[in-house]
């Protein structure tokens, strides 16, 4: 017997090697395999899959096949079924098949006398998937298909598939298989040699130690699966189930990444970490735990299911439907009113969380630099304006979507941290939610109720879209392509109208400009809308629907959006035109004249920089990626810039607040800052008063400096040698 990296030796799950139990059932079997990687073809091309892709493969040097499970299903139903009933033995006998039928490849390879590699088979299925919910005792031992997210990656380690043991006295050697997954070789309590001459002393108990360089390994990882988000349970904690890859499978994922693994359910015997006793009569003993883990035999990167429907595939008709619904015309007014539907009036909010369910266009430019496509947006308003509720039904028709409350959010939750196994007291690195809900949305309630140190951990996330991690010696970077919707809500609990926006909405510079829509959303005292607002709620609590319900409303079901969101997102990339491209540059020197104009008489100018330009850009190709257009237009354009115009122009015209960090601006939103945490009369330091605003992403020099002024104004004193600073008025 050899290794697997040279001739595969594998087991059932009752741990005995196949060739003890080959029968002439398991002879047929493999014969079946042969036959099937050799004569099955597509039909309609006229091709041999799998006899090409093995000599494809074998040719580059990557010693595996990829093998669909609906492929076996078609070619020999029982055997397929016999393979998902009992993988132990068959996957055995797969890789049997494929390296024999890799031996007609290799024939040239071999003119040097090497051995025929060894080839594993990865297994994928496009049936429904199971949960992790779903793995109770009848699962075990046989094959499962499950999706879920990757949240601990930890590194590879090699793993002995055929040991040589060496006795330390007499010099006996001995093959000890190894089987696959979890779990480590026995060696024999006694020296297995057959003959002991006379008067020789034999060997003692234990004798056998491993000769690590001559017996055989292969590449071994473990892995985390979680469940995704969207799909826990309301008031339960997401599940977990520890995956182990080998081979070829070792180094494919990391922390974030969406899968749906396929792999053979299994459980192992391990110890608990504190070594528990249960006494009894006979003495006590220690306690045994049967630990459920998933053996990979396939892995797929990006698959995500919603239900009985997979996200990932589209049938030929539903395409067309979706195509037929973007020819139609209207398809960006449509969206719109189909955005949380229960909720009165707010057109222009809902076609901001449209644009941002659909997204704009990720650029790679020559020089490796990554532009974001995601559009973000903040919501702040009084309460009661439905903030929560539009997060809500984003984060449910997004085709990936996480939500999270301020509040209770930390900066590792958000982004990542680095845990400790238990048994191996080794480092993981697990993703926090804008990790997991990479590809998607992230949605955050109580914004403004996030701690300054939390909140500053998303600066990377939300404009590089990346997460940089540097603990317990991990040092590396994950994705968080991921669009952030966030809710907050006034400093005074409803909005002030006596103040300015900064006051009102007390959030530092840094964080507002990563956002590209701000919306101030107002509780108006006005009889007619007040009128209209409780006619259409009156109507949602008596189950009769809005109070004037349109006849053939054209609003797309919250399951036709989140495929056609998929769709769109999957499919279309948009780019500006020309002609678009040049009206938005008048646009912008425009903006920027009309600040310099308001700056020269020394009024407050609305900063407009060109992160607010890229901003409108990708607002513009989110409105082309409705319509399934290649192309972003002029009137994309302009309704882009209609919808920048009525939130964030508006907010920052509200005063008090800076949409970049211009000096200037950037002490006012310091001034105002110092007064809303020191009251009248009271003393602080002035060094932590510094650190708490530095925290939060301002400029130590523009905090010194507004410190300086409001010292010059009489509002403030120093104190006890320049330490503290005394609120005046």
């Amino acid at each position: 017997m050899s290794g697997w990296d040279q001739g595969a030796v594998h087991f059932n799950d009752m741990g005995a090697p196949v060739e003890q139990e080959e029968g002439e059932s398991a002879v047929a079997a493999r014969i079946k395999y042969r036959e099937f990687i050799r004569l099955y073809r597509d039909e309609q091309r006229g091709t041999f899959i799998y006899r090409d892709q093995l000599t494809a493969h074998y040719s580059a040097g990557e010693y595996f096949l990829d093998v669909s499970v609906d492929h076996l299903l078609a070619f020999d139903e029982r055997l397929a079924h016999a393979l998902m009933d009992n993988p132990g033995l068959h996957l055995a006998l797969f890789e049997s098949a494929a390296k024999e039928a890799a031996e007609l490849i290799a024939v040239a390879d071999r003119a040097d006398g090497s051995e025929v590699r060894d080839i594993q088979v990865l297994l994928s299925a496009s049936k429904h998937p199971a949960t992790i919910r779903e793995m109770l005792s009848r699962q075990v031992s046989k094959l499962v298909h499950i999706p879920g997210i990757i949240t601990q990656a930890g590194k590879p380690q090699p793993k002995v598939t055929m040991a040589i043991a060496e006795c330390k006295q007499c010099g006996d050697r001995r093959p000890i298989p190894n089987r696959a997954g979890l779990g480590n070789i026995a060696l024999p309590r006694t020296c297995g040699r057959a003959h002991v001459s006379s008067g020789e002393e034999r060997c003692p108990l234990d004798p056998y130690q491993v000769l690590p360089e001559e017996s055989s390994f292969v590449d071994q990882q473990r892995l985390k699966l979680q469940e995704a988000p969207e799909t826990v349970p309301t008031g339960d904690m997401p599940r977990t189930l520890k995956l182990i890859v080998d081979r070829h499978l070792v180094g494919k994922v990391t922390p974030g990444q969406r899968v749906t693994v396929t792999g053979v359910y299994s459980v192992v015997t391990s110890k608990p970490a504190e070594g528990g006793r249960a006494g009894s009569k006979g003495g006590a003993s220690t306690l045994a735990v049967r630990e459920p883990y998933l053996r990979v035999v396939g892995l797929k990167v990006g698959i995500d299911t919603d239900g009985a429907h997979s996200l990932a595939s589209f049938s030929a008709a539903e395409e067309e439907t979706f195509r037929q619904l973007a020819r139609s015309g209207g398809m960006y007014e449509r969206i719109a009113q189909s955005i949380a539907p229960s909720i009165c009036g707010r057109d222009d909010v809902k076609a901001a969380v449209a644009c941002l369910l659909f997204g704009g266009t990720r650029k790679r430019l020559a020089d490796g630099m990554h532009l974001r496509g995601d559009v973000n947006v903040l919501l702040l308003g009084d309460p009661s304006v439905a903030k929560s509720q539009f997060l809500k039904f984003a984060q449910q028709v997004a085709p990936i979507g996480v939500y999270t409350s301020g509040k209770g959010s930390s900066a590792a939750g958000l982004t990542a941290m680095v845990t400790q196994e238990a048994h191996s007291r080794e480092f993981y690195l697990e993703g926090g939610a804008m990790v997991l809900a990479d590809g998607g949305i992230v949605c955050i309630d109580e914004f403004d109720k996030m701690r300054e140190q939390d909140r500053v951990a998303i600066h990377e996330a939300m404009e590089q879209q990346t997460i940089s991690v540097a603990k317990a010696g991990i040092t590396t970077v994950l994705n968080s392509r991921t669009a952030v919707l966030a809710a907050a809500n006034p400093a005074f609990g409803a909005y002030d109208d006596s103040q300015e926006l900064a006051t009102n909405l007390d959030l530092a510079t840094t964080i507002l400009s990563r956002f590209d829509l701000i919306f101030i959303l107002r509780d108006l005292r006005n009889e007619e809308l007040d009128a209209t607002i409780a006619r259409h709620v009156l109507g949602l609590h008596t189950g009769a629907g809005p109070a004037a319900p349109d006849e053939g409303s054209d609003e797309l079901s919250p399951k036709t959006l989140q495929r056609y969101i998929h769709y769109c997102r999957t499919r279309c990339f948009p780019r500006l035109t020309e002609s678009a491209a040049t009206v938005l540059q008048g646009h912008y020197v425009k903006f920027r004249e009309q600040m310099r104009a308001l700056e020269s008489q020394g009024g407050g100018g609305i900063p407009v920089t060109v992160r607010q330009l890229e901003a409108i850009v990708r607002v513009a190709e989110a409105l082309a990626k409705m319509e399934l257009s290649p192309l972003a237009t002029e009137a994309h354009v302009a309704e882009a810039i209609r919808l920048f115009t009525v939130s964030t122009i508006e907010s920052a015209k509200s005063g008090g607040i800076a949409l970049e960090g211009h000096v200037d601006a950037e002490v006012q939103t310091c001034e105002k800052l110092i007064k809303n945490r020191v009251l009248v009369s009271h003393h602080m330091s002035q060094k932590v008063l510094i650190d708490e605003l530095c925290k939060q992403g301002l400029a130590e020099r523009a905090v010194k400096t507004a410190i300086s002024i409001l010292v010059q104004r009489d509002e403030f004193r120093l104190e006890k040698q320049n330490k503290y600073l005394k609120r005046l008025r």
